[in-house]
């Protein structure tokens, strides 16, 4: 887990994000879904992950210009 004492909060957030998108591929990868259904839960949360990784980076680069 990310640690806030050496990070920004955006960099921390990121980290977990990315952590969690990880955690849940190589749950995928490991063969941990029972059933399709089971795969298709796990893609949609990796998915969400990532639309939420893209606007925090799309917030960050705003607060930049």
């Amino acid at each position: 887990m990310s640690d806030l004492s050496t990070q920004n909060f955006p960099d921390a957030l990121r980290n977990i994000i990315r952590d969690r998108m990880n955690d849940h591929s190589d749950a995928i990868s490991g063969g941990s879904c029972k059933d399709f259904s089971d795969y298709k839960y796990m893609t949609g949360i990796i998915a969400g992950l990532a639309l939420a990784e893209r606007d925090l980076l799309d917030l960050i680069e705003r607060g930049e210009q």
